[in-house]
């Protein structure tokens, strides 16, 4: 005897919405998927289309399965074993056991179908039956008002309850409890399976509404680097670009040495895989994604070549695997020459959404405000080494300072120790602050590193002098004085003398004028919307 069968109940008469199962959702219909995910669990001879419709009799016909047709069919009821009664009679004859697959659940898979009946046969069970959680506060009409259903006595305070109720995705029952028609329908041990947001039915125009955007769904993978010898630039951008992207499932890979990136990200509730000792490229095709949104530096050839089955879109990439993405977005390189595939320059520097309501500074004739900044991780300790050339001045002009860092600043403890022994009050010190663009607000003048920040400082409208951490950012050539900044050089190679004269040239409003100026004619706050919108153009190609 075959082990097992599959039967779908297909009847027209009981759709919720007019011809339910032969209208197309997200351009298949669901009688084909049922049909689709049937046959990938068994052959067709085992599968069985109980309908009323000779519409969904010839297309299970033309899919090579059994079909029962019966023009005058109607369930009454919810018990589907019940309606159905009389063929699960006649299958006891040939299979032991019979998987009942609903078509109204477009979103439960085969591999979904396959997990339930291993966890059935794995328990022994008689049954099981799929369902979902719901957390719920149950109420019931009593008299004029309603009054709690679970209530004890009339007082008792109504209190919240988990329910578990039937999903109609899957039922699967044991046939020799219905070949006999004596035997009452409910015999034996019944488990559940539960199913999750793959449990949504269609009963109405809004499930399918649902159904379609989540069968339309794509799995986007973003694949970032960040510790402190990088720091964490490359992070803040890709968790902006994952808060647009809301139509698809998002998910984070780490590299292996991106322990600081984990944490970020893990704060913000994303799933994360963080690299092992595999290949990057097996970590990231582990994930089946259909979208690759790499910013991890320069890719190598033999990483893109390992994912050239899926889209990839790749960021800050000057490597030798960049020719093999679909798309590369280089915002910090400005003189590169752009070409098919490769976006260069400032018109597409992403800004976060908290700079967008910021107040922009406008010039004040005196500068009260300096703002020392050099990225989240500033593992040179540039921070301490600039606010000891410049505090001096800072404290002989009453200019205040504001000193920012970010979370993977590891001289904290130091520094704040260094700052009370400076004693000066118009010294203040903020670690790892969620909201910089407040920082930036009422700021005159900035000394910061070349990175992401020089862009959010000119939308701020505030000038600044940059030092290049290191070579890499030295490149980065947004950072001159047309946009507003005065670049010193490469802080290993400049000498305290130059940051103190290149500073006290800043304070000079003539110069902090012109530089003002240019500032306030950037505008970055459209740069983002066109990124997304690229990235979502490939994803539905």
């Amino acid at each position: 005897m075959p082990e097992r069968c599959i039967v779908i109940p297909a009847i027209k008469k009981n759709a919720v919405i007019p011809d339910q199962l032969v209208k197309k959702l997200a351009g298949v219909t669901l009688m084909e998927r049922a049909l689709n995910t049937a046959r990938s669990v068994l052959a067709g001879q085992h599968i069985v289309v109980l309908t009323d419709s000779q519409e969904i009799s010839l297309m299970a016909e033309r899919a090579h399965v059994r079909v029962r047709w019966n023009k005058d069919l109607r369930f009454v009821g919810l018990d589907i074993v019940a309606e159905m009664r009389g063929l699960l009679a006649e299958l006891a004859a040939e299979y032991a056991h019979c998987l009942i697959l609903r078509a109204s659940c477009p979103l439960l898979t085969w591999v979904d179908v396959e997990d339930a009946w291993k966890h059935y046969c794995h328990t022994g069970a008689d049954g099981l039956v799929t369902v979902r959680k719901l957390r719920q506060r149950l109420w019931s009409l009593r008299d004029a008002g309603y009054g709690g259903l679970l209530d004890s006595t009339e007082n008792s305070r109504l209190e919240e309850k988990t329910l578990v109720v039937e999903s109609r995705a899957l039922l699967i029952v044991r046939l020799q409890h219905l070949a006999d028609a004596a035997r009452p329908l409910v015999h034996g041990r019944v488990v559940p399976w539960f199913l999750g947001d793959r449990a949504l039915e269609i009963q109405g125009y809004q499930d399918w509404w649902i159904c379609e955007r989540l069968l339309a769904q794509r799995h986007v993978v973003f694949v970032v680097a960040g510790w402190p010898a990088i720091g964490m630039g490359h992070v803040y951008r890709a968790l902006m670009l994952a808060h647009e992207i809301t139509s698809h499932k998002v998910s984070f890979v780490c590299t292996r040495e991106s322990e600081l990136a984990v944490e970020r990200i893990a704060e913000r509730d994303y799933p994360i895989t963080r690299q092992g000792e595999e290949d990057l490229a097996a970590t990231v095709l582990a994930q089946r994604p259909d979208l690759v949104i790499n910013d991890i530096l320069n890719t190598d050839v033999g990483y893109m070549q390992a994912l050239a089955g899926v889209r990839c879109v790749n960021f800050e990439d000057e490597g030798s695997g960049a020719a093999k993405a679909r798309l590369v977005i280089n915002a910090l390189y400005e003189d590169t020459p752009a070409s098919a595939g490769l976006c260069c320059g400032s018109a597409y520097f992403c800004l976060r959404d908290e700079f967008l309501n910021a107040v922009r500074n406008p010039f004040r004739p005196e500068p009260k405000t300096l703002l020392i900044t050099f990225g989240g991780t500033d593992q040179r300790d540039c921070s301490r080494r600039v606010l000891d050339i410049v505090e001096p001045l800072a404290r002989g002009a009453q200019m205040s300072i504001r000193l920012v860092v970010g979370p993977g600043y590891a001289h904290r403890q130091a520094m704040e120790d260094h700052i009370r022994r400076l004693n000066n009050p118009l010294v203040t010190f903020a670690w790892a602050t969620n909201v910089m663009s407040r920082m930036m607000e009422g700021a005159d003048l900035a000394i910061c590193s070349a990175g992401r920040t020089v862009y959010e400082l000119a939308h701020m409208r505030i000038p600044a002098m940059v030092l290049a951490t290191h070579e890499r950012e030295a490149r980065h050539t947004f950072a001159r004085p047309r946009n507003g900044f005065a670049f010193v050089g490469l802080m290993d190679k400049v000498s305290d003398l130059k940051i103190r004269n290149v500073f006290l040239a800043m304070c000079n409003n003539a110069r902090r004028r012109r530089f003002w100026e240019r500032q306030n004619s950037l505008d970055f706050t459209h740069n983002k919307a066109r990124v997304v919108g690229m990235i979502q153009d490939i994803l539905q190609e």
